[in-house]
């Protein structure tokens, strides 16, 4: 009952790509444009951004949100 980016929670691989509109994405930076919030979000290339390179200084603030994900609740 999961959909989104974080995946179907299913143990399927095949699907974790799963669009708004029910189709499978085959490349990651496709599958992430399919859900910008806003036309003002920009579009994604195909090759992904180094995040620690273009956003200098966020990196404690990624590996604390990330650290959520991998808490507890998500086991």
């Amino acid at each position: 009952q999961v959909r989104g980016l974080c995946g179907t929670y299913n143990w399927n691989q095949q699907d974790e790509f799963t669009t708004p509109a029910g189709d499978v994405e085959t490349s990651i930076t496709a599958f992430a444009n399919k859900y910008r919030a806003s036309g003002d979000c920009p579009v994604l290339s195909p090759f992904p951004l180094e995040p620690c390179g273009a956003f200098a200084g966020r990196r404690e603030l990624a590996e604390a949100a990330c650290a959520v994900l991998h808490g507890p609740a998500f086991q």
